[in-house]
């Protein structure tokens, strides 16, 4: 899998003669938050035809995603981030993946000149998979139908993309954002196709977990994660081993945290997790973020917190690697 992140670059490969659009792809466009059910829908219109065609399937993403640009701290919260993501679709068996840069420039690209300079001289587009309520350049002024007679046109085919239900709900990442504002992590994984899950980069903090006895490995969440509470949860680490344990994802208002962050205790675990890519799996709720009047206060929590969970992973099993 291929990760190509710029038009610049994009240009500069489709001029190679060993470039892996030298034939075409057969592309499809999104935000691919969470890559969920539908995604994963539309990822196997797109790997069939490309196989079909014998060209590369490619996802075009954006970075910011353009709600993010538009609506700046007012957007909301990712399910994933980039990395995540780009992980998710490589799983997925995606050719290559397109990150393009959502800034002011590439806001005012006209409808026409995204498709002549991004679809035809950058991909070489030979099928593109859309949904038909799909907008696109400077005042969303390109649709569907513009593709489609563009297309026509100049040589390439546009298909809709496939809606997919789960009991008569149409699978999105606004619904499974929703879930899981409200702590539906079941509704939530029904539309995932898994349990809902943070892998981040594991980052020094202020170590008062440590302090009482209840040491953490923290992650910073930039805009990742509508989640608010303490849970339980599976960690897998990068050597591939999994342990139970409990995490708290929020500001800690007990001590005056001011950013959001993702906390992790694993239970057993001994050694340093610094610098690790954690995978955290979110598996029961035990309670909502809250402020209490002193830190001894949040340390008793945190003991019952723990006994909590361990009660709960008895009752439903372990997912910590054996020995």
């Amino acid at each position: 899998m291929r990760l190509i992140r710029g038009l610049t670059n994009l240009k500069a490969l489709s001029q190679r003669e060993d470039s892996p659009l030298r034939r075409g792809c057969v592309a499809t466009i999104g935000n691919f938050d969470g890559v969920h059910l539908g995604h994963k829908t539309i990822i196997d219109q797109v790997i069939s035809k490309a196989e079909a065609l014998g060209v590369p399937s490619v996802v075009m993403v954006f970075e910011p995603q353009p709600r993010e640009f538009f609506q700046g701290s007012e957007a909301p919260p990712r399910l994933m981030n980039f990395r995540q993501k780009f992980e998710s679709l490589l799983a997925e068996g995606v050719d290559i993946v397109l990150c393009l840069r959502f800034n002011q420039a590439f806001r005012s690209y006209s409808a026409m000149g995204f498709v002549e300079d991004v679809l035809i001289e950058g991909l070489a587009v030979r099928h593109l998979v859309v949904g038909d309520d799909f907008r696109f350049g400077c005042d969303r002024a390109g649709d569907f139908n513009l593709l489609q007679e563009v297309g026509s046109a100049r040589g390439f085919s546009v298909e809709n993309t496939r809606t997919v239900t789960v009991a008569g709900e149409r699978v999105s990442s606004t619904r499974v954002r929703e879930l899981l504002t409200i702590n539906g992590l079941e509704q939530a994984e029904a539309l995932l196709g898994h349990p809902y899950r943070i892998r981040g980069r594991v980052v020094y903090g202020r170590q008062l977990g440590r302090q009482i006895g209840a040491p953490t490995a923290n992650i910073l969440l930039h805009r990742t994660a509508p989640l608010r509470g303490v849970y339980v949860v599976s960690a897998a680490l990068d050597d591939g081993s999994r342990y139970d344990g409990v995490a708290n994802i929020g500001l800690r208002p007990t001590v005056d945290g001011k950013q959001p962050s993702l906390e992790v205790h694993l239970f057993d675990f001994t050694g340093t997790l610094y610098g690790q890519h954690l995978e955290v799996v979110f598996r029961h709720g035990l309670r909502d973020e809250e402020k209490f009047e002193s830190v001894d206060q949040l340390k008793d929590q945190i003991a019952r917190d723990f006994e909590d969970a361990r009660a709960w992973i008895a009752e439903h099993g372990s997912e910590k690697s054996a020995d």
